[in-house]
């Protein structure tokens, strides 16, 4: 029986002999859940996640994972969730939408602008931080009613897709995330490791069948397997890395600033998935030269819920001046201030990938054979062929 709200209690040293658990504790706690917020919760047992680590050894050993770190930086963590509450039994895992809006709507006036870049879905709002607030709705419960109760979102703790599937939320798809039935794949997802003792669901069939549909959908071919990603050549990784951005996929971003969502919004279920109106206050698109204007601060502030590599915004601006070199136009006044202000920057990083993104625009004349910077000599040593639709 779940208890009177009162204060927030701190996890406790002991868990309460007489704390609930069970079918009729469980489905108090998932009703909770529904309305502060979740779509959907589920129940796996806080067991080590075997063939999660499995996999993650695999793909480290296939070298697929690139320099990402995350929950393959330590897998003997990640896959434990004993390991992050003692005495744990169950794991909770909730899911929240970011599935705004219809999936083939019209851009907007100022989203068709040809110097915007695009912003995927889950980044559009501070989804993690909603979903954070709705799973301590559950955890503050659990722990005023004598269990230890700590929640992991947008952390490398575990290995939540995993936890997902074992709870019987949904299947793996051929894209590598968790498919709801009947609701898709835009959700954040994040667990709540608790000593309660709650009841486990059955796992979900694969709903994918002999649809791969999502596979040519990748850009840059990263699906090389069922289930499997090549972090190499996904965009939403790259986006993320720090250093040079692969040449052979720079063409391939197109105008896309941080993540990818080519392979879900193609998908069958995702599609005939029900979506919600993204309220006024969502970000979907940013302005590239006005992005490119801005200072440390302010750059900084303006992507303050993204994943940066330790906040530095060379890696904003280098993935801006790819885009830049995707949809700019050399006769935009703009562009080439823009350009040739990068051209001289004192970043080597940011000249290597302005010097693609004007080649490409046919502005070579504006380039510095003379650079002294190997990464600017590599780019002017293999530099792009201009545009096709210029």
């Amino acid at each position: 029986m779940v208890r009177s709200a009162k204060s927030v209690p701190k996890n406790p040293k002991v868990v309460a002999a007489d704390a609930p658990g069970g079918d009729e504790y469980w489905q108090q706690l998932h009703t909770l859940g529904l309305h502060g917020g979740l779509d959907a919760l589920g129940v796996a047992k806080a067991e080590v996640l075997s063939r999660a680590r499995t996999q993650i050894e695999e793909r480290i050993e296939r070298d697929l994972v690139n320099t990402m770190k995350f929950t393959f930086l330590r897998p003997e963590r990640s896959t434990n969730p004993a390991l992050l509450v003692e005495g744990a039994h169950s794991i909770i895992v909730g899911a929240r939408s970011y599935a705004y809006a219809p999936l083939d709507v019209e851009e907007s006036d100022e989203e068709r602008s040809p110097l915007r870049a695009h912003i995927a879905r889950y980044a559009w709002d501070d989804h993690y931080g909603h979903l954070k607030a709705s799973l301590n709705v559950v955890a503050s419960q659990l722990r005023r009613d004598g269990h230890r109760a700590t929640v992991f979102a947008d952390d490398n703790s575990i290995v939540d897709r995993e936890v997902a599937y074992l709870a019987g939320l949904g299947w793996f798809g051929r894209n590598a995330n968790i498919l709801i039935p009947g609701k898709g794949s835009m959700f954040v997802l994040g667990c709540i490791v608790t000593t309660a003792q709650l009841p486990v669901a059955s796992v979900v069939a694969d709903g994918c069948g002999t649809c791969t549909r999502c596979v040519p959908a990748c850009p840059t071919g990263a699906i090389v397997d069922a289930g499997v990603i090549d972090a190499h050549r996904c965009l939403s990784w790259l986006l993320q890395k720090p250093g040079v951005f692969t040449r052979e996929y720079r063409a391939a971003l197109g105008a896309r600033i941080y993540g990818c969502d080519d392979c879900q919004t193609v998908c069958p279920p995702t599609k005939k998935a029900g979506v919600m109106t993204a309220p006024s206050s969502v970000t979907t698109t940013v302005g590239v030269l006005d992005w490119l204007s801005m200072g440390e601060t302010a750059l900084n502030q303006a992507c303050e819920g993204w994943y940066v590599d330790h906040r530095d915004m060379t890696w904003v601006r280098r993935n801006l001046l790819i885009v830049l070199g995707n949809i700019g136009h050399p006769n935009d006044v703009g562009v080439v201030e823009t350009l040739r202000r990068y051209l001289s920057h004192d970043n080597g990083i940011l000249r290597a990938h302005a010097t693609w993104a004007a080649a490409r625009l046919g502005l070579s004349s504006y380039l510095f054979f003379d650079d002294p910077d190997q990464m600017v000599q590599d780019e002017l040593a293999d530099l792009p062929a201009l545009r096709d639709d210029l």
